[in-house]
């Protein structure tokens, strides 16, 4: 078994750490090799990489000391402008200095020609973890779940449309479960299952809506599903980029249609998994009270929205129901091992932010001791709009569970959404406008 394997279930933060430190002295001979080279990656919160790349044998050393990047990567627009410099965004705006990005060798992953992609932690030259970093953010979480004795297991599953460069969808019609009608797909198809080969891939199919396509990962801790999740939207860009095609995770790639970003999570202790309802149900209360808080953690964007339009499958109602798709948190697997599919958040949503406000949220319901309400009620909705969701990071409960900073940052990021979309026409504004002549 290799160091950089993807292994299956739940680990603690203590276990993980021990598979980092033994990765770590893989890692090193392997990137002081002649030829060796290092994408170094730390998840922003758009949901995608910072990224810098060093050769060896510089590399091999990076693997001990770290390496910087400017600390506005955790306060830059989607087009990398900075956000205004404002209270917990000022340390990552004041100067744009350094922070010191430490390897996480467990990320470890092969990009192919001798380059490793992997996934760092990034702190201020003081040591102070960067609070803003969605790894950050999620580790937290962890910790605090931890605290009651549990430790999740996460399987993320995202939704892609492949299309032409001109933008033509690269299947004609809606092709859900089909084999047929998918040649089109065929050789950019092998050619990913090749480059994602070790990511523990358990299920790809195709999805509803024309060129749209869904890729599974297996379960495993959850710094490892967000960040494998970034790699595979990573690897899946580049591989239709090699195709002459390009990878669509807008929330809605049309009106009407949405790509999602389901994360399943289950709970074990250290005699293994917990059941339903007991622990499970707690958490999941906890997650129905305060989804509403979090909407702009699950619907970041202006796009978010018109994909929140799209139910049954992409459900504003907050209930839930065993093995019901329509539902916004879905109770599956046997009853042995039960786990919870959270059905809120697009394909553009910050995957470790999704997470972390999952356990923030339900971890709040094991403290209370939460019961779920009934199988199918009813107990409220997702903000219905990017200005609902900002007041709702403003003045709910958000600042409660993941923080001052990180809702200060949260609230910046979508006044700055805001403030595009306002600023911008689009073929609507033209349309309507013609409609008035």
């Amino acid at each position: 078994m290799s160091p950089f394997d993807r292994p299956v279930g739940p680990r603690s933060l203590a276990v993980r750490a021990e598979a980092g430190t033994a990765a770590a002295e893989v890692l090193r001979r392997v990137l002081a090799e002649d030829g060796a080279r290092l994408v170094l990656l730390v998840p922003d919160p758009h949901a995608r990489f910072a990224a810098v790349e060093l050769a060896a044998p510089f590399a091999a050393e990076v693997v001990d000391s770290g390496y910087g990047m400017c600390s506005y990567i955790f306060a830059w627009t989607p087009e990398r402008e900075p956000l205004p410099e404002t209270g917990a965004l000022k340390p990552y705006l004041g100067g744009f200095g350094d922070l010191r990005v430490h390897l996480d060798a467990a990320t470890a992953f092969p990009l192919g020609d001798q380059t490793w992609a992997v996934v760092g932690d990034a702190e201020f030259p003081s040591g102070e973890p960067a609070g803003l970093a969605p790894r950050t953010v999620l580790r937290t979480q962890l910790a605090r779940l931890e605290e009651h004795g549990l430790v999740p297991s996460v399987g993320i599953e995202h939704e892609v449309v492949f299309r032409s460069l001109a933008g033509d969808p690269l299947t004609g019609h809606g092709v859900d479960y089909a084999l047929g009608g998918t040649e089109r797909l065929a050789p950019l198809l092998a050619d990913l299952r090749s480059a994602t080969a070790g990511l523990g891939v358990e299920s790809a199919r195709a999805e509803c809506h024309p060129g749209q396509y869904e890729v599974v990962l297996r379960h495993r801790d959850a710094l490892a599903a967000c960040d494998d999740a970034l790699l595979l939207q990573t690897v899946t860009r580049r591989v239709a980029a090699q195709h002459g095609a390009q990878a669509d995770y807008l929330a809605a790639p049309e009106p009407g249609q949405g790509n999602s970003c389901h994360v399943h999570l289950s709970l074990s202790a250290s005699d293994g998994p917990v059941g339903f309802p007991f622990a499970l149900g707690a958490f999941l209360a906890g997650v129905l009270r305060d989804a509403r808080s979090l909407s702009a953690v699950w619907a970041p964007t202006w796009n978010s929205y018109v994909r929140l339009r799209t139910a049954p499958f992409s459900p504003r109602e907050l209930r839930w129901g065993p093995d019901d798709r329509t539902a916004s948190i879905r109770l599956c697997g046997a009853s042995s091992t039960p786990r919870l599919e959270f059905r809120f958040a697009g394909a553009d949503a910050q995957p470790h932010l999704v997470v972390a406000a999952l356990l923030a949220a339900g971890t709040a319901g094991l403290a209370e001791q939460l019961s779920p309400p009934d199988a199918g009620a009813v107990i409220g909705q997702l903000a219905s709009s990017p200005w609902e969701a900002l007041a709702l990071v403003e003045k709910g409960r958000f600042a409660e569970l993941l923080g001052e900073d990180v809702a200060a940052q949260q609230a910046a990021l979508l006044r700055e959404e805001l403030d595009a979309a306002l600023g911008s026409i689009t073929d609507l504004h033209r349309r309507r406008g013609a409609l008035r002549s």
